[in-house]
């Protein structure tokens, strides 16, 4: 088949995040199939943007093909952000024959977080004979309207849920990355035979055969705590306010007469103020690492006795959650303690870790405690079960095929 795939935000290996229409994009090509993936220049979440010198510019990854669609950067999420939207999906319906002049597509999927991207997608299709997929990264305009307290009737909110409504309809299935949200989707129009449910996943073969060396700055401090006998509780990622750092940080105030270390590695917008709050908590049981490359995550990870992934209390979370760093703890096969409130938990589901309420420093403090007084040998089956059920369930080799089993149908 001729798989055409849309996401503003699309990255590579090159780039940083996001990977998912890399990963399935990749498998894809391996199952026999092309693939062209349709992306912005410009995209908020990779840490690099690709060269581009022309309006349309090409390029081949790893046998996906990639078409970059120039458009402007911005910060933030304000009008730069919405026009860097309407550029993008303006430019793809202007430039959608030079996009498919090497193939006719037999599929056709709009991947984005925001819904405009169904109306290019829709097009291409149609005048194509192609099927079209609509997969839902996150619920919009739902997200902007419960989070950032915009009207129903903003103008915004009305263009994005026309879209949206539009995709329900006129997709002949829809891909959702959130276990609990056909409901909501029904509701919006989308017939109930078209849901399917395909979570985020991991590329094992990139925890097999690793190979990569730390920074030595990292490599020297792991070792030293290492010998030291501490136990270390580990964090990689964004340091955001959705990240729920905050109330690590004051669980470890609980935990100052304990042989606990607490590592963070990552950057972030909240990274110096978590810096300085750290210091005035008088926390000398906390260290803050800088962030390291996708590929060095598996032997960071390997000196952790424990990980942590916390969330805030957020409404959209009942329609589940299906977050990349959490595949990547439980590949690593490490307890992890989850502070979350969302309507699935893999960690609850796998029996890998100790789930506890958000935003709560003291039954993070209780749950780090409670595994330090595990045996090892506890604690090593424990995270087992969790690279045990992640390569059952999130293994992008199987995932790619129930995806292609979709498009055949």
């Amino acid at each position: 088949m001729n798989i055409l795939l849309i996401n503003h935000y699309a990255g590579s290996p090159r780039h940083g995040m996001e990977y998912r229409p890399y990963y399935f994009a990749r498998e894809f090509v391996k199952l026999g199939h092309r693939v062209t993936i349709v992306a912005g220049s410009f995209s908020h979440v990779r840490n690099k943007q690709p060269y581009i010198t022309s309006s349309l510019q090409r390029e081949n990854i790893d046998g996906v093909n990639y078409v970059w669609l120039k458009t402007a950067s911005y910060t933030g999420n304000g009008i730069k952000r919405f026009l860097s939207m309407l550029q993008f999906v303006s430019r793809l319906i202007r430039l959608r024959m030079g996009i498919v002049e090497t193939f006719s597509p037999d599929v056709v999927i709009a991947s984005s977080t925001y819904p405009l991207d169904i109306y290019p997608a829709h097009f291409i299709a149609k005048s194509s004979n192609a099927k079209l997929i609509f997969e839902v990264h996150d619920l919009w305009p739902l997200s902007p309207m419960e989070l950032g307290g915009m009207s129903r009737w903003h103008p915004f909110i009305m263009l994005m849920q026309h879209a949206e409504n539009f995709a329900y309809k006129n997709a002949n299935k829809v891909v959702s990355m959130l276990p609990k949200a056909e409901e909501y989707m029904k509701r919006h129009g989308m017939a109930a035979h078209k849901f399917v449910y395909i979570p985020n996943g991991v590329a094992p073969e990139e925890w097999e055969s690793v190979s990569a060396t730390l920074p030595q700055t990292h490599s020297e401090l792991l070792c030293q705590l290492s010998k030291k006998n501490l136990f270390c509780v580990g964090y990689a990622g964004g340091h955001g306010l959705s990240n729920s750092l905050d109330q690590l940080l004051d669980g470890a105030v609980l935990l100052k007469d304990l042989p606990v270390m607490v590592l963070l590695v990552g950057k972030g917008p909240e990274r110096e103020r978590l810096q300085n709050k750290a210091i005035e908590l008088n926390l000398s049981n906390v260290l803050f690492l800088p962030a390291i490359s996708k590929g060095d995550i598996p032997e960071l990870l390997r000196f952790m006795d424990t990980l942590y992934l916390g969330w805030g209390r957020n409404p959209l979370y009942r329609f589940g959650i299906c977050p990349n760093k959490l595949m990547d703890y439980m590949m690593a096969a490490k307890p992890v303690v989850h502070a979350v409130e969302a309507g699935n938990d893999l960690v609850s589901e796998s029996g890998c870790g100790i789930s506890v309420p958000p935003e709560d420093p003291e039954a993070i403090a209780n749950a780090i405690h409670i595994l330090m007084g595990m045996s090892e040998l506890e604690r090593v089956a424990m995270g087992q079960r969790g690279k045990e059920y992640v390569l059952k369930h999130h293994d992008y080799r199987v995932l790619a095929m129930k995806f292609i089993e979709i498009m055949e149908e």
